[in-house]
Parts: structure tokens; sequence; C-alpha cells
């Protein structure tokens, strides 16, 4: 009988459930979608019971469609996207639907927050600026728009935490995303009472913390009995998207940093030493004494996803044994460097790092009537590129300079789009062999805390290899530059407009 893994992945659009063997092999992988629901300008919520079908389903699959056995799974591993308020009642009923990273709500929260308390005191604790993006200003907004739930809430949870939850009846808290709430002290990886009373969250919201590979429990029977798992499976605390796929990208070690090709963008630099900045994000990586100094933001992946969505009619429908993204890579790479003079700003859900603006708007810049659609393509690619350049260039201002950039998530597998960022960043970028790099994170996760791995690691040292790589063009470095010189400067511009 084998020794598999089972990964995890609740990301912003799907969900991913793979299984793994200790060499980092896919065995299988299954994946599902639901929705993100956006009632009023600003909003992006999800159902959180949503991810648990979503998950339960691929589950299913995997015993009905594969040959993988139950009781070969040694351990499970679950990540997910950061900054949800899963509000759930005594008996574990979600009360509400969760705001999740994309949500800009709660502006008004955060601007009192900071003035009554101090932003200086808040940052100096929680070593992250107070935003509408995080957690802590969602749990206030329950508060003084949904007092009636609030009343009624007994935890609040992560989404990884949530289907723990539903998967082992135990309530958990991960160290890494403990950033998402401004009462966690960033250096000790504990709840601070006192700021928790003066930001206004009751400590009894907040679930005991464990390092993410620690087992949190096993399967209870009642989720055995509707997905199939082994009752009594070890499920460990799990982490961050962002921080698992980091890990399963090959970056442990101080220096080594993750370029993120999810729905979101922006990269990870794993560091061994506290290092804040309030135009970038600080975590607790998913691996033991390690920080990740992080840029995010919210153009990646999903922008060309929007894109094809909305303006891929005809590569969808034209008979093409190719897909659609394959096509729209094909005549974005007959646009030059620099997009002709087009620019696009990806801020499609307000930005976050580093300019932290939720009134922030998309924006192509540089119209004319020899514009083509493979323009509009490549210039989505470019602005994207563009706002991991920016990300870089503050955290190297901030200290922390790098070199390479390991990439993980669907955009990774474009050769192109990895190129444009090589060329736009200067920075040397490598892929790993796998596009499960989420899943595989959390999967290592649950393989160290069973003892398959004796650590992080080791586990990348076994399992992770690089499988092409992409040198900057200095050829295209003068064209990039200018580029990269309008978009800095469109912001800086169109704010004021973009505020009205």
């Amino acid at each position: 009988m084998r020794d598999l893994l089972l990964g995890i992945d609740i990301g912003t659009s799907s969900c991913k459930v793979a299984v793994f063997t200790p060499e980092g092999e896919v065995v299988t992988a299954k994946n599902a979608e639901y929705e993100v629901y956006r009632p009023h300008p600003g909003w992006a919520e999800q159902d959180p019971e949503d991810w648990v079908r979503g998950v339960y389903d691929c589950i299913k699959q995997i015993f009905s469609d594969t040959d993988v056995r139950a009781e070969e799974i040694k351990g499970i591993g679950v990540d997910g996207q950061g900054w949800a308020a899963v509000a759930i009642d005594r008996d574990g009923k979600v009360l509400i639907n969760t705001p999740i990273w994309m949500d800009m709500r709660a502006q008004d929260i955060c601007d009192r927050l900071n003035k009554e308390i101090g932003e200086d005191a808040i940052f100096e604790l929680a070593g992250n600026p107070l935003k509408p993006s995080y957690t802590t200003p969602k749990i206030i907004w329950y508060r003084e728009n949904h007092p009636e739930i609030y009343d009624r809430i007994d935890k609040i949870l992560q989404c990884n935490s949530f289907l723990i939850y539903r998967l082992t009846g135990e309530i958990s808290q991960d160290v890494s995303m403990g950033y998402g709430l401004h009462c966690f002290n960033m250096r000790t990886a504990e709840w601070d009472g006192n700021m928790a009373r003066a930001l206004g969250i009751p400590e009894t919201f907040l679930p005991p913390v464990f390092p993410c590979t620690a087992v949190v429990g096993g399967v209870s029977s009642e989720a055995a009995a509707v997905t199939g798992l082994k009752e009594g499976t070890p499920v460990v605390a799990g982490g961050l998207d962002a921080a698992c796929g980091t890990l399963g990208a090959g970056v442990a070690r101080p220096g080594e940093t993750q370029e993120q090709g999810g729905q979101a963008g922006g990269m990870s630099i794993c560091i061994d030493s506290y290092a804040a900045d309030p135009r970038l994000i600080l975590g607790y990586h998913v691996v033991p004494d390690r920080w990740l100094l992080q840029g995010g933001t919210t153009g990646g992946g999903g922008v060309m996803r929007w894109f094809e969505q909305n303006f891929a009619d005809y590569e969808r429908n034209n008979g093409s044994d190719k897909s659609s993204l394959v096509q729209l890579n094909e005549i974005a790479e007959k646009i030059p460097a620099g997009c002709d003079g087009m620019v696009f700003l990806p801020y499609m859900s307000g930005e976050r790092t580093p300019i932290w603006d939720p009134d922030a708007k998309g924006v192509f810049y540089g119209l004319d009537f020899s514009k083509t659609k493979g323009h509009f393509v490549r210039a989505c690619m470019e602005g994207v590129a563009f706002a991991l350049r920016h990300n870089l260039e503050t955290a190297a201002a901030a200290g922390a300079g790098v070199d390479e950039l390991k990439a993980m998530g669907g955009s990774a597998n474009s050769l192109l789009w990895t190129q444009i960022k090589a060329d736009v960043t200067g920075k040397r970028i490598v892929v790993p062999a796998s596009d499960t790099a989420t899943t595989f994170g959390a999967a290592i996760l649950a393989g160290v805390g069973v003892g398959i791995y004796e650590s992080c690691e080791a586990a990348v040292d076994r399992t992770v290899q690089i499988k092409r790589t992409h040198e900057p063009d200095p050829s295209k470095k003068e064209a990039y530059d200018r580029a990269y010189g309008i978009y800095l400067e469109l912001y800086e511009k169109l704010k004021d407009t973009m505020h009205k």
C-alpha cells in the first residue's frame, strides 16, 4: 500500500484537491468552481458552504474515478485565501457570507480606528497597516451593520480553518493566517488582549493558534461518511495559500522568493527576522521560524481570466483545437514589448500593495485606431508585470532585494507572460516542475506533521525540481522602463479622479 498525502486549496475562484506521493508526484487532482458575489460596488464575498461542497465533491470524485484508497492517505493539509472572516455560532453554523480579500467595504471603519487607536500603535504590534482588505475591519463591520448576527458569533475562522473544522470538529487558527487580524502580535505569534479590546474584538472570537504543521485533529465520522475519507486521518493546521504556494514552489530558506500567478499577483520573500514595512504585507511563513514579506495585488492571473470570460467568444467558438487562453497568448506575442505605448493599470478591485487604494480603478491608456485585441491582451500581461515590479522595488527599498523569483500558479504556464515578467522586473524567473505548488505546499505540511518529512526544507530538497528558466532580455529594458514610467505616472495623475 502506498503512502499518499492530500492537499486542499481553497482559492478565490475555485478549490483544488490533489493527491501526492512523498516524492512530490501528482497522483490525481480535481477542482470545483464557485461564485464570488458582488452585491454592491467594492464588495466581494463568498458563501463558505460553497467551499465545503466543492472540496467534498472533489474528494468523492478522487475515490470514485481513481484507484486512490482512503487508507493510503496518511495526512491532509488545507490552505486558503487570506483575510476571510467566517462567522460561526456555537453549533458551527455559518451566520453570513464572508467578505474576502478583495472586499473594500470597510474603509470608513479603518479610517476611524486608525485615528482612535493610532496607525503607528496598530502597525507596531501587527506589522501590517489597518486596511479594508484585512479580517479586522470586517469583524467590526458585522457589529455595526448586522448586530443581530454579531451577537450570535462564537468564533471567527479563516477559510482553511473553517474547512478543517468541518473535517475534524476542531477549532483552530494556523500561525500564517494570523496576519489578517491586528490583535495578532507579529513578533510573538500570540493574540494581544489589549489590542483586541481597543479594536472592539471579543477575545472569545479568536481561535487557539497552531503551528502550520501541527495535527489539530482527525477526520470525524461525519466527514468520513460524506467524503469517503478514513475516519481519524490526521489533518494539520495548514496555512495561507500564498505561503503554501511559496513552499510548494521551493521557497523555504531566507532570501528565496516566490512570484505569485494565481487569481492575485505579487511576490513573497522569505526572511528569518521581523522586518515590517507599511507599504507591504508581513506574515509568518508556513515554514517554522520564517516570515514572508509580501506584495499582494488584486490584478494577477484573474486579469486574464476576466479578459477571457468577457472578450474571447471568438477564440472559444472558432473550432480551433487550441484553448482560448493559448490563442490569446499567440496574438499577444505578435505585439512588441511596451505594447506600442498602450499601458494597463490592473487595479480591478481597488489595489493592495504598495499603494493601498481601495478606490483605484483599472485603466487602459494609449488607445488609437492601430490597437488590436492582441494589444489589449499584452497590455494586461504587462500591467500585471508592472505591479510586480512596483512591489519588488518597494521591497528592495525596505532592504529585501532579490535576484531570482520562483513562479507558481496558472500564469506560470504561459511562457510569454513569464518572460514578460522577467523582462519587466529584470529578474531571473524559474518555474518548478509542478503547477500544483499551492496544494503541494499544503501536502508538505501534512507530510511534516505525520513524520513523512523531517522538515519543510528536507521536503523541498526531496521533491521540488526546476522545469524551465527565464532570463531577462536586456534588449527590451528600454521599452519596458519607458512603459513602467507611464504606469507609475498614470496612477499619480488619475488617483484624485478615481477617488471621486
